[in-house]
């Protein structure tokens, strides 16, 4: 549970941000049509390790609660066996799973190749905490382009665009720039009051993301 009000607004705030990014990308489904394959229920990018926020792992544990309690289990077996078994090459992946505060940058290397689901996926290829899933799972599969034209990420999922290139397309464009710095502005704002200090760099994994206790002393 999230220690103060302040903390569950920021957490409002940011989910209104990512509806953002929602209605963004159902605009771009609009404009471009059958261009575009990723859609809800398509689980195609949906392996291998992905970093988030702390602020995304908190909102994504809001969506987790409400799990029925035998899929919660179920998924936290998941969680767990994933997070043991990077604490086999990292044991310094303890509580509460701070990437940034390992020793090395090993976890920035993630091999390509990894195909484990993500424990929130179920068998049908839906992901279980669909509204509250993080930024990254919301942002793949475009590319980030800003109302300027300034590029944040070029990159698309292959499935798309097979005909046409996305980067010309000024009408799939968004103010990226400005919508990154609130999501900045809100992550700092959430460490100031879990913290106690005004930090930009917390990231950790889904699956770590599911361990994480928000209303430990211990940070």
């Amino acid at each position: 549970m999230l220690r103060s009000t302040v903390m569950k607004e920021i957490l409002r705030q940011y989910q209104t941000l990512l509806e953002g990014f929602d209605a963004w990308f159902a605009a771009c489904m609009a404009q471009a049509g059958e261009q575009i394959a990723c859609r809800q229920g398509c689980s195609a990018c949906c392996r291998g390790l992905f970093e988030i926020s702390l602020l995304d792992a908190c909102l994504l544990q809001s969506g987790f609660v409400r799990l029925d309690l035998a899929v919660q289990k179920q998924v936290l077996a998941k969680a767990s066996a994933r997070v043991n078994a990077l604490r086999a090459n990292w044991p310094e992946f303890r509580p509460p799973y701070i990437l940034n505060r390992l020793p090395h940058d090993d976890w920035q290397e993630m091999p390509e190749e990894d195909q484990t689901p993500c424990p929130l996926l179920a068998d049908d290829g839906r992901c279980l905490v669909y509204a509250e899933r993080p930024m990254t799972c919301r942002l793949h599969g475009l590319p980030h382009i800003d109302i300027s034209g300034e590029i944040f990420a070029a990159e698309f999922c292959t499935l798309n665009f097979s005909t046409t290139d996305p980067l010309s397309m000024p009408k799939l464009r968004y103010p990226f720039r400005a919508t990154f710095g609130q999501e900045f502005d809100l992550l700092g704002d959430f460490a100031t009051e879990l913290l106690g200090s005004r930090q930009l760099e917390l990231d950790t994994f889904i699956a770590s993301a599911l361990l994480i206790d928000f209303s430990a002393e211990n940070w």
